[in-house]
């Protein structure tokens, strides 16, 4: 809690928001005043009546206890509505490191299941006013209010009787733990809850709301069945809840007799203390109303000591995924220099591969030397390795065994992130950002090259659909975010991130499946344009049809995890291996579409 705390404290501190620093502690002092100004407001009053002093006297200690009032509800007030400012740019800082983060970490750590899970429940912990990284100042404000109060009551009931004193302590701390225990019923029975209301949300709002299963269940007559599984998620959760109540009203009856033994010593003590002369009726009144508050002052103690605990774990959970272990290096790397336009030898040496808690390699001694130009293929079946050989080759993961060298030297030694700058790629999977068409395209909404984009839309195939768009160029992609945004079809978008990838100008360009979106005729003209595309650069395409492979320098067939074979087109055909089997099949195909003149 306490280094957790501190790391609040320091943070707000580096983001120069040393204000919510100073408001906590000036809505610590205001509570704390208040407070004492209410206590003895009314005894003080009396103590003026029991002298028989003036009614100047008595007015003038009025109007200053009203004043005093008015001073602290008027400043609590103000500071009360200046101190969320601060404290969401504090939030704000925490989701930017995690942001950061998320963005720039090792690739392999997007695929740790505790390294995502740790970064879902940094999004709950930052998601608005309530959650830890916010509320904490409120807790830590409670804590500091009622520690204050609690030293300052303490002295005013060991004046009085301290075995008094013990009693209220006592009294306060049984009833703070048993009703923690019974009220904590719910929290404790959250899994439980959670399992109810999860079935009875889905059945209730996914199925019953949502426009995704609506045909299904008009057409195959299912409402009773779904209402039959409402009704007893329904049944499940009221009774659950009624069992919590039960649990609950016990609390509260012993909350009720504790306060009734409190309150009757208590009045019981002061009245005898009064009666034999030694406490005076103002005296009575201010000691008895501290008895209350000497409660209440403990009680805050542990509730704000539980919820800072509480909120402490969700700050833990943040500084975790921020001190994650990275497993490539990069500010701590050998730093590679801009090679815009340079080509370089790759080499991937007795490579093996198997993803975190798999049982069976995906790659196995993968030896395999990407030459400076060349134009690589990679064929074979869905879950050959195609995309593992080409995750490995951009550095997203490293070899369980074996060595990529970049021209000799392995790339672990080098910045990460120079060499992913050695890379542009189009991957099945894509980012298209809610910008211009030259936004995406430059990846960048400012100082980029207006020809250069044209020209790599050009290569792409896609410049009569950007001149046909409103705006052009300067058209905003994504109606999610803009209203008048243009919607891109599949093979569309696809052409757009090849664009992408030339404007790089990268020293490697790789292409994943890229005209998976494409019907085949659109994929030949794409295949025929791909030496111009790719010329100056050394290329590695991913492919499930072979017969976009042919042009290439070298192909790659990928089959029980290892290279099967390797060769030219002509090459693999005269082998009358698994390649040239698969292309007969292929080919069979688009011939008797009538897609393909030629085998």
């Amino acid at each position: 809690m306490w280094q957790c705390s501190a790391y609040m404290i320091a943070l707000a501190w580096r983001e120069k928001e040393k204000k919510v620093l100073f408001l906590c502690l000036l809505q610590v002092f205001l509570a704390v005043a208040s407070n004492l100004v209410n206590l003895y407001v009314s005894p003080a009053i009396l103590s003026v009546v029991e002298r028989q002093a003036s009614i100047t006297e008595l007015l003038t200690t009025v109007l200053i206890f009203v004043l005093l009032i008015m001073f602290c509800s008027a400043s609590t007030s103000y500071v009360n509505s200046n101190t969320i400012h601060g404290r969401i740019s504090v939030r704000l800082a925490i989701i930017s490191d995690v942001n950061k983060k998320a963005c720039t970490t090792s690739y392999p750590n997007l695929t740790d299941e505790k390294f995502m899970k740790l970064g879902g429940k940094c999004a709950q912990a930052t998601s608005n006013n309530r959650e830890a990284t916010e509320a904490v100042w409120d807790t830590l404000t409670s804590l500091a209010k009622n520690s204050i109060g609690f030293v300052i009551y303490l002295f005013l009931l060991v004046s009085v009787d301290i075995w008094l004193m013990f009693l209220i302590l006592l009294t306060s701390l049984i009833g703070y733990f048993v009703n923690k225990k019974l009220t904590g019923y719910g929290y404790r029975h959250r899994e439980e809850e959670g399992k109810i209301s999860g079935k009875l949300w889905y059945s209730m709002i996914w199925q019953a709301r949502n426009n995704t299963g609506a045909k299904d269940i008009r057409i195959f007559g299912m409402k009773p069945w779904m209402q039959e599984i409402t009704d007893k998620a329904m049944t499940a959760y009221t009774a659950f809840h009624r069992r919590a109540q039960n649990v609950y009203i016990w609390g509260s009856i012993l909350d009720l007799v504790l306060t009734f033994l409190r309150n009757g010593l208590a009045y019981f003590v002061l009245i005898h203390l009064v009666l034999s002369g030694n406490l005076s009726v103002s005296a009575f009144l201010l000691y008895f109303s501290a008895v209350g508050g000497f409660t209440t002052w403990v009680t805050g103690i542990l509730e704000s000591m539980t919820t800072l605990y509480r909120q402490s774990l969700d700050i833990s959970t943040i500084r975790e995924f921020l001190e994650y272990p990275e497993p490539f290096r990069f500010q701590d790397g050998e730093n590679l220099p801009d090679s815009a336009g340079v080509q370089h030898e790759l080499k991937l040496e007795q490579v093996s591969f198997k993803y975190p808690g798999a049982e069976n390699y995906t790659l196995e001694n993968i030896n395999l030397t990407i030459h400076p130009g060349e134009k690589l293929a990679v064929v074979g079946l869905n879950g050959a390795g195609k995309t593992t050989l080409v995750k490995l080759i951009c550095g997203f993961f490293d070899p369980t065994d074996g060595r990529v060298l970049l021209d000799g030297k392995d790339i672990r030694n080098y910045n990460r992130r120079d060499y992913y700058a050695m890379f542009a790629a189009v991957f099945q999977n894509f980012s298209l950002l809610a910008g211009t068409v030259a936004a995406n395209v430059a990846q960048t909404d400012e100082n980029y090259d207006m020809d250069r984009i044209e020209d790599c839309v050009k290569k792409a195939g896609l410049t009569d659909k950007i001149h046909s768009l409103k705006d052009g160029y300067q058209t905003n992609l994504n109606r999610t975010v803009y209203e008048d945004g243009a919607e891109l079809s599949g093979g569309e978008t696809q052409k757009l991130m090849l664009a992408r990838a030339l404007y790089k100008k990268a020293s490697f360009i790789i292409l994943d499946e890229p005209t998976a979106a494409l019907d085949p005729i659109a994929e030949a003209d794409m295949y025929n344009k791909y030496n111009e595309m790719t010329k100056g650069c050394t290329s590695v395409y991913i492919s499930h049809r072979l017969a976009s492979t042919r042009f290439c320098d070298r192909i790659l067939l990928i089959s029980n995890h290892k290279i099967a074979e390797e060769g030219t087109h002509e090459e693999l055909l005269k082998l009358s291996g698994e390649y040239a089997r698969l292309f007969e099949v292929q080919s069979k195909y688009y011939r008797e579409e009538g897609i393909y003149e030629k085998g």
